[in-house]
Parts: structure tokens; sequence; C-alpha cells
């Protein structure tokens, strides 16, 4: 029994989708201290990041593979506005994402699963809780074979 070496891996873009910026400074702290290295890229909110995937305004688009950290409570298009019309995109409609928030509702996870996100991770959780889903999503890309 022959057993294939890895594939190597591709470089995953991480879009972190975050209105508030001391929310933001945490998630790359949590990023930095896990040594993820994957470049990351900023959107204010749904728009914007809609706008960054597609390579609006005469940019090119953000390289695939594409990993999105998502909130929910963003001004102009908020997570599940944007969910929507990334799952209505042909282009877009497969990235992962995972839903990073302070929302403990029910409804709102419920939701957010049934537009088919990753996981769903409260961020108000903070110290040990958070590092540990830090640490889920570096071994997420680590181990998970993208398309």
């Amino acid at each position: 029994m022959s057993m294939n070496p890895p594939s190597p891996k591709i470089p995953i873009t991480i879009l972190i989708v975050e209105d508030d910026e001391v929310d933001l400074m945490t998630v790359k702290r949590g990023l930095a201290l896990r040594k993820i290295a994957n470049e990351v890229v900023t959107a204010k909110d749904g728009l914007e990041a809609l706008q960054l995937l597609r390579g609006d305004a005469g940019r090119p688009p953000l390289s695939k593979p594409i990993i999105i950290l998502l909130d929910l409570n963003m001004p102009r298009m908020n997570g599940f506005e944007f969910l929507e019309a990334l799952r209505k995109d042909q282009e877009l409609h497969s990235t992962i994402v995972f839903v990073l928030t302070t929302s403990k509702s029910d409804e709102d996870r419920a939701r957010a699963y049934a537009a088919n996100i990753a996981g769903y991770i409260v961020k108000t959780d903070a110290g040990r809780t958070f590092s540990n889903a830090m640490e889920m999503l570096d071994l997420y890309w680590q181990v998970v074979v993208l398309p």
C-alpha cells in the first residue's frame, strides 16, 4: 500500500469583514499569536467585502482560495445580507465563511448555518475560548483540502 505525498498547500487569503476597530485588532492579534502568516485583507462591511471579492472599482479580485471571518452586525450591508449576495454569486457561492460575532442568538446562529457557513464563533467569549477558536481556524486550513 503506497501513500501519495501530501499535495503542496495553496496560500489562503483571509478576509475579515468587521466594522469595529477593537474587534478587528483582536482578531488580527489572535492570528498573529498563532503565527498565521496568511495574507489578511479587511473590509468594514459586506458591501466593501463584495467589492474586494469581485474586483470592483478597477481592482483585481482577491486571490482564491479565500476564507472569510464575518461579523453579522455592520452598517450598509450586514452579515446576513452579505451571505445572501455571496451565495447567489456564481463565482463566490462556495466561499468558506466563518461567522465571528457577538450574537449568541439561536435565531442568528440558525439563520447563519442556513446560509452554509462553516462555523459560528461568538467573539465575546474572550480569552481562552477565543484562543481556541483561532487555533481551530489555523488547523482548519492546514487540514482541509480546498478547491
